[in-house]
């Protein structure tokens, strides 16, 4: 058995868990946007097919997203996570539809750029207005990261009401 000398668990657990597509290619950036944008290293990791959109019930399997709910909710409660970090993907609005998440590609193969960006963004917002029920008591926060059509990534604030995302309480969504 191999013994990682530098590496330690620790029962101190992270107040930060991210719900993030398991597309491997967006692993760094991913990693590099929480760094810079929020100084998160330690946190908890929720990544499925869909990242954020798992959790919605857009598409035609909705007993799916009810059970990605109760399995975020269940690790938001179990770890105490004060702050959970949604994360969609796919097309800037100059993108290729190559670059959409393959989970909206199957919940909604019918679909163009437009549509699956607006898909997204309307189940952001749904997501914002149930996240009791995923997320508890916790704060939440919703980004896209957009993929242009050279490649090139940007992360892009989902939540219409708040810079920080939904730390705040938001205007017109009762918690």
């Amino acid at each position: 058995m191999a013994i990682e000398p530098e590496l330690r668990w620790t029962p101190a657990r992270p107040n930060a868990m991210v719900v993030a597509c398991s597309d491997g290619r967006l692993q760094e950036a991913t990693d590099a946007f929480l760094v810079r944008e929020f100084k998160i290293t330690r946190y908890d990791r929720f990544y499925v097919p869909g990242g954020g959109g798992a959790l919605a019930s857009s598409g035609t399997d909705p007993v799916r997203a009810q059970q990605m709910c109760a399995e975020c909710k269940y690790l938001v409660d179990l770890h105490a996570v004060r702050r959970v970090i949604l994360l969609f993907h796919g097309p800037s609005a100059s993108g290729r539809i190559e670059a959409a998440c393959a989970d909206y590609r199957r919940k909604l193969p019918w679909a163009n750029l437009a549509q699956l960006r607006a898909q997204q963004e309307a189940d952001a917002v749904d997501l914002l207005k149930r996240r009791r029920e995923w997320a508890s008591d916790a704060g939440v926060m919703l980004y896209r990261c957009e993929v242009d059509a050279a490649g090139q990534l940007a992360f892009v604030n989902l939540d219409p009401d708040s810079a920080l995302g939904s730390e705040r309480p938001m205007r017109g969504v009762r918690s």
